[in-house]
């Protein structure tokens, strides 16, 4: 008998008045499909189910399917409109990307735990607001602005050194100086233990008493930066305060308070400085009836 797949026979034809048959197209696993999009990693870290690495590591491990069929590239990309599930359970799409301003109080770290008990920023935080990561950081003791983002992505991009981001500070420090000492800052500094800093700019702004208020102006935000730096002058900082950090300001800010960054303000602010391809798509979010639109508090570039 002969098997009727290995015949020769042409295809039947149609008879008449019925429509040919189509072929059955062959459906091709997840990792050919390239569609335009945003790759599935990024989108997992966006929708808040884990790091990019981590990701990886679950579509490795086959644990991430698209459509009912089991990944096996991290390169895939989606538009969101998928039925995405990891490990069995549905994967809700993420929000928005959204950042707002935060005016953290002296006292508080900003880690989400800390194993000497001490207080988060994360504790203290309005419950309103949705899963967020911090843009940098500021010390136990610095206060001022911090920023905020539903999206790890962008906190990432927002934070490379390539980006150029200025960090400004109102330092109070204890001791003597002159406009002249502080400019030697600007050719960057070497500390004991071999730590080079870059340029820092730093301004006299007033004197009182034993203490001097000095304005500074640095883009790598090493950590303590500021206060070593001033420190290598035989200054001690008493009090720091971040009032900028890239085109965003602390503005009038009240100590504690978060406000949202206002989307079109912030995606026009982070064209001009993030790369393309590591800038997220900003939509609009919707907003109660009724309920002011956020505030920008955005400063464009100097050139």
């Amino acid at each position: 008998m002969t098997d009727r797949r290995e015949t020769n026979r042409p295809p039947r034809k149609p008879r008449p008045g019925q429509k040919p048959r189509r072929k059955s197209a062959n459906k091709k696993p997840p990792s050919d499909d390239w569609s335009a999009g945003e790759r599935i990693a990024k989108y997992l870290a966006r929708a808040g189910v884990s790091s990019r690495r981590e990701a990886e590591a679950l579509i490795e491990a086959g644990e991430v399917r698209i459509n009912g069929r089991k990944l096996t590239t991290p390169a895939f990309k989606v538009t969101g409109r998928e039925r995405i599930e990891v490990r069995g359970k549905l994967v809700k799409a993420p929000e928005p990307v959204r950042v707002w301003r935060y005016h953290k109080p002296s006292g508080l770290i900003t880690t989400t735990n800390d194993p000497e008990g001490r207080s988060t920023i994360f504790e203290q935080l309005p419950k309103t607001l949705p899963r967020v990561v911090t843009i940098g950081r500021l010390d136990l003791t610095t206060e001022g602005l911090l920023l905020l983002t539903n999206d790890g992505g962008l906190a990432r991009a927002m934070e490379l050194p390539k980006t150029g981001f200025t960090r400004r500070y109102r330092a109070r420090a204890h001791g003597s100086t002159s406009q002249e000492a502080l400019d030697t800052l600007k050719q960057g500094v070497t500390l004991e233990d071999g730590t080079r800093y870059t340029t820092i700019n730093a301004t006299l702004e007033r004197e009182t008493g034993s203490n001097n208020w000095i304005d500074v102006e640095l883009t790598e935000g090493k950590n303590r930066e500021v206060r070593k730096a001033l420190e290598h002058l035989n200054l001690q900082v008493n009090r720091l305060i971040r009032t900028e950090y890239g085109p965003f300001e602390l503005g009038d800010l009240r100590p504690g308070a978060v406000e949202e960054i206002d989307p079109k303000a912030l995606h026009e602010a982070l064209a001009e400085i993030i790369p393309v391809e590591l800038l997220p798509d900003l939509q609009p979010v919707r907003r109660e009836r009724g309920k002011p639109p956020p505030r920008s508090r955005v400063h464009r570039r100097k050139r």
